[in-house]
């Protein structure tokens, strides 16, 4: 395993890390066998974003007897509330619910103290001009979190937390279909720019990973799988499917990233995963699966380019169709994935058919019709 440092933090964490999802509808014991695994691997990093006692006590009772050597991303604002996930700024239900997680953690601090998901300017307000990043301070002052992190989806948002100056590192999602921007309007050439790192990619992504690199804030990636969508070119962007050695290095060669948090169901999942290690540059070769997908693949799949703004109903299309998608690959909607939704500050349901997104988009989505399927997925 090699081991990066996470920027300003300093800490070495290992390239491939674990993203700890998923881990309660497992057998308990077989989920603590499966961190144990990783550890014996050369994985140091976890993500707790999870708010549920289960999973929480799951990764503490893994890694009680070596919390040392373990880096431990702890979200802050990630609740716990009538057995649902909410994410919250009520301080009645942000400080027992990150009190639990110092507990069940053990150790009596954790390594990342993560701002829990800001995607809008909304939040960022409700989270940085209240007594919520007061909390978050004093807790760092004190110790309990030795660093400061926070995770979001949304790039703005991103550069914002590092332009702070306090804020060490951030978990943010990539992959290429999230990445992914046209070079062109010519369909048959756009993507050929992926063989360099920067080219094809969204302008603002492609600054936040050059900021990040400038600032010295280390990036830890989540959804680098796309939830398996990429392991299959039927539910792929790009009509082509990926390896996880391929995804592995796409996001290890952005700038700044550290470690991709992979989640696992299975021990063998984690052996897939740190084979990347070991891998050939042909088995990581991730350029000429984008380079070599068919045409007909784009046509009618969202690929989240952005091309598709402005919405007279400020619907962020492009986020809407990512969480529907993420949702439509499981038997049911993932809470995390519904919460983070619903926050949206227009959803699908507020969409009032116009159809003048779908005179922009490249790739000819039925953007309406997708707003009505995600709007009676979510419910709203």
């Amino acid at each position: 395993m090699r081991y990066r440092r996470l920027g300003k933090t300093g800490l070495m964490v290992s390239e491939v890390g674990f993203g700890g999802e998923w881990l309660e509808r497992h057998p308990q014991d077989e989920s603590i066998e499966t961190i144990r695994h990783a550890e014996s691997k050369g994985i140091n990093i976890i993500d707790c974003w999870m708010p549920d006692p289960v999973s929480r006590s799951i990764i503490g009772k893994a890694i009680a007897g070596s919390r040392d050597k373990w880096i431990v991303q702890g979200h802050i604002g990630s609740t716990w509330q009538d057995g649902q996930y909410v994410r919250s700024r009520d301080m009645k239900q942000v400080v027992p619910a990150f009190e639990d997680l110092l507990e069940r953690i053990g150790g009596g601090y954790i390594d990342l103290g993560m701002i829990h998901y800001i995607d809008s300017q909304e939040d960022w307000d409700a989270s940085m001009n209240t007594d919520f990043i007061q909390y978050v301070h004093r807790l760092h002052d004190q110790g309990i979190i030795r660093h400061i992190g926070m995770s979001t989806h949304n790039p703005v948002m991103a550069k914002r937390a590092v332009e702070t100056g306090f804020v060490e590192m951030i978990l943010f999602s990539i992959n290429p279909a999230f990445d992914m921007k046209p070079a062109s309007d010519d369909l048959e050439t756009m993507f050929a720019d992926y063989a360099a790192n920067l080219k094809g990619i969204d302008e603002e992504r492609a600054s936040l990973y050059r900021l990040c690199e400038e600032k010295d804030v280390g990036i830890t990636v989540m959804k680098g799988f796309f939830g398996g969508r990429l392991f299959d070119a039927a539910t792929s962007p790009f009509g082509a499917a990926f390896t996880p050695a391929q995804l592995i290095h796409y996001a290890l060669t952005r700038p700044a990233v550290s470690s991709i948090l992979c989640g696992y169901d299975t021990k063998e999942q984690v052996d897939q995963a740190v084979a990347y290690e070991t891998a050939s540059d042909q088995d990581r070769d991730y350029a000429s699966v984008i380079a070599g997908a068919p045409l007909h693949a784009y046509m009618g799949q969202c690929t989240y380019c952005g091309h598709c703004k402005p919405c007279p109903m400020d619907i962020d299309i492009a986020m809407v169709n990512k969480f529907y998608d993420l949702a439509a690959l499981q038997d049911q909607v993932p809470e995390s994935v519904r919460e983070h939704y619903r926050a949206l500050s227009a959803t699908a349901s507020d969409c009032i058919g116009c159809q003048s997104c779908e005179s922009r988009c490249p790739f000819e989505v039925k953007i309406a019709e997708r707003m009505q399927k995600t709007a009676a997925l979510f419910g709203c």
